[in-house]
């Protein structure tokens, strides 16, 4: 059995923590960290969403870090490219490849040092929001800000709907791969059209029993959405106030200071 991020979400012990709080928190450290211009601060928000979310949250160290390693490789993509491409000052690094100059001046790594904590910290706020809120929640939340009922309805079924076929696909590719369809290049190009029929026949029919259960259970165009309410606790107030003074101050006293 495969976990989803919302397995974790519903096992972790912040998910009986407010959600509204959650939400300005996830926000103020995304704003924060991408109007900062020093890199500090936005390695701040992402040290303090990290420790939340696996302190507090509970959430496996292996698990968090291996959902880092994909976004940070795209950040250090294009880290690496503004550090080589972008900036003048003071020259840090060069060499000659294939001769083309290449070079790493005091400016350019200053931005992509910055590019780089700016995406660090956006991920661990939003993993943090992803790793200790259920989406149901987090659909309740909407359903309160008034967005469109039926936006809301189709987000809740495509979201459950694309694990449903996931897991419907992963079975139907593990059948195949033990009877030898994925051996060579002509069988793979075989079993994947296989593949998807299938899955799509299985989505038609997924569709049909849908409708057919929700209408047995009176479905009027409406699907009832409860939102729990959860009080923000004194202490809980606090330390959210603690950690916006803090991020605060720091971005007030790091705005011109370069750590290059």
């Amino acid at each position: 059995m495969t976990n989803i991020l919302d397995d974790y979400a519903l096992m972790s012990p912040l998910r009986h923590r407010n959600t509204w709080l959650k939400l300005v928190i996830v926000c103020f450290g995304l704003l924060v960290g991408v109007s900062s211009t020093s890199p500090i601060t936005p390695l701040f928000i992402a040290l303090c969403m990290s420790f939340t979310t696996i302190a507090l949250g509970r959430a496996p160290l292996k698990l968090y870090l291996k959902l880092l390693l994909a976004p940070v490789g795209f950040a250090l993509t294009g880290v690496i490219i503004i550090a080589f491409f972008s900036g003048s000052g003071q020259e840090l690094l060069s060499f000659e490849l294939a001769g083309y100059l290449f070079s790493v001046r005091a400016d350019g790594l200053e931005l992509a040092l910055l590019v780089l904590s700016r995406s660090l910290s956006g991920m661990c706020c939003l993993y943090f929001l992803a790793l200790t809120t259920p989406m149901i929640e987090l659909f309740a939340v909407l359903k309160a800000s008034r967005f469109p009922e039926s936006f809301i309805e189709l987000s809740m079924l495509i979201y459950r709907y694309i694990f449903v076929f996931l897991d419907m696909a992963l079975s139907i590719r593990y059948a195949q791969t033990v009877r030898l369809g994925y051996s060579n290049f002509r069988r793979s190009i075989h079993s994947l059209g296989m593949l998807a029929s299938t899955l799509f026949v299985r989505s038609w029919e997924q569709g049909d029993k849908l409708f057919l259960a929700m209408n047995s259970r009176c479905y009027d165009g409406k699907m009832t959405l409860f939102e729990v309410q959860r009080p923000v606790g004194a202490i809980e107030l606090l330390l959210t106030s603690a950690y916006f003074l803090s991020v605060l101050a720091l971005f007030y006293f790091t705005r011109n200071i370069s750590i290059v």
